[in-house]
């Protein structure tokens, strides 16, 4: 491989809060390990992989002109999503005026929202569900309802249509958050999958926010399906979320962005996010997003993409073969794991809490799933040297789901 996805980065004092916030009061970061064990950092959905070279040298070169006065979008940030999405996603007419900036993916669904429900509304999500979907929804005065998603024979995640369009008919539901592909279970939808949704949500007069932040992490053979792409009516009822924030590692940087066809929805959202005059544009995360989206970042992503195939791969063999009583399925997208302790804490009367804490214990820094609605799960991230994800999983074989 032509870029480093080996070496183990040192991020403690370099503003990570995956390492620096471990044991810090208030529960929100697992616990710092035990003398004797180096921190694994497998909580936030960030990378501990340097980024495409060609982001810093864009950043560098704007940094030499000594002015950071007010500024406009360049043609050429546009230009850069448009043939990102046409070379990664297959998306045709994709135009300028169809693309908004938003600070942030969730700043811009809280936008949609406001646009779309009055304060009180129940809005549709999947559950298990992203947190950051839970607590921006309740924060915003709307009401989650949510339909489980359900594992079929093969234990792939599966929408459960006839549930969705009970719910939204018995809630009187007309938004829902379609996550494309889904946090935390890495399901990468099927077109018929989008397409049968879309149908629902037609039927019902659904408006839907889709959040596509990891649609460039696909694994293996998997493709991800743009939902505005399925039908002329999804194109329309669709407001879509992107960035290149989870794909690089730039969440610090801050800048996400939106595409929407449907003009009357598409200028109500501006104006909705423009009113508390806060979501503006950083010219230097303009800049990165222009060193991202090109033909090395293309390269970049790509061998990223093998790199986390091997690893979900690696982890989901090891679990399978060594952790008897825990469970998970294999993730076609994203770089989490969603891991089912259940029958495992059952035969060993423990709790997922004691399951946490021993992890954190030896350095293990995994996420709480409780806070996704998984009642006994674990939430792993796998974006690190090969190494550390061996090192992470013997450490659980050896002192957390031991007998």
């Amino acid at each position: 491989m032509k870029y480093d996805f080996t070496s183990v980065m040192e991020r403690r004092g370099k503003d990570a809060i995956a390492v620096d916030l471990l044991g810090a009061p208030g529960g929100f970061a697992p616990g710092a390990p035990k003398d004797g064990f180096d921190p694994i950092p497998m909580w936030v959905a960030d990378m501990n992989f340097p980024t495409v070279p060609t982001i810093q040298q864009a950043m560098v070169e704007r940094i030499q002109h000594p002015a950071f006065g007010y500024f406009a979008p360049r043609e050429e940030y546009y230009s850069a999503i448009i043939r990102w999405q046409e070379r990664r996603n297959g998306v045709q007419g994709l135009k300028p005026e169809h693309i908004g900036y938003e600070n942030g993916v969730l700043g811009g669904v809280v936008s949609a929202l406001n646009v779309l429900c009055s304060r009180g509304d129940k809005v549709l999500v999947h559950s298990p569900t992203y947190i950051g979907f839970t607590s921006s929804l309740k924060n915003n005065g709307y009401e989650a309802v949510h339909s489980p998603l359900v594992a079929d024979t093969d234990g792939v995640w599966r929408m459960d249509f006839d549930d969705m369009e009970r719910k939204i008919v018995d809630n009187q539901i007309h938004a829902a958050i379609f996550c494309s592909p889904h946090n935390p279970c890495g399901r990468v939808w099927e077109r018929w999958e989008i397409e049968r949704a879309m149908e629902v949500y037609r039927k019902h007069d659904v408006f839907v926010i889709s959040d596509e932040i990891w649609s460039d992490l696909i694994l293996g053979d998997h493709r991800h399906i743009p939902t505005q792409s399925v039908s002329e009516d999804a194109r329309s009822r669709t407001a879509a979320f992107y960035a290149p924030s989870k794909t690089f590692n730039l969440a610090g940087l801050v800048g996400s962005y939106h595409i929407v066809y449907n003009k009357w929805l598409r200028e109500r959202m501006d104006k909705e996010s423009s009113l508390c005059h806060y979501n503006s544009m950083n010219v230097l995360s303009m800049y990165a997003l222009m060193g991202a989206y090109g033909e090395e970042g293309e390269r970049w992503v790509d061998e990223l993409r093998q790199v986390l195939t091997e690893n979900v791969e690696y982890a989901c063999r090891f679990i399978r073969e060594e952790l008897p009583g825990v469970t998970c399925a294999q993730p076609q997208g994203t770089y989490m794991l969603f891991v089912d302790c259940t029958e495992w804490c059952k035969r060993h009367n423990q709790t997922i809490e004691q399951v946490e804490r021993a992890a954190w214990d030896v350095g293990v820094a995994v996420q709480d799933g409780q806070m996704f609605f998984g009642p006994c799960h674990l939430r792993i991230n796998l974006a690190l040297p090969l190494s550390r994800v061996q090192e992470a999983l013997e450490r659980l074989k050896t002192y957390v789901f031991c007998d």
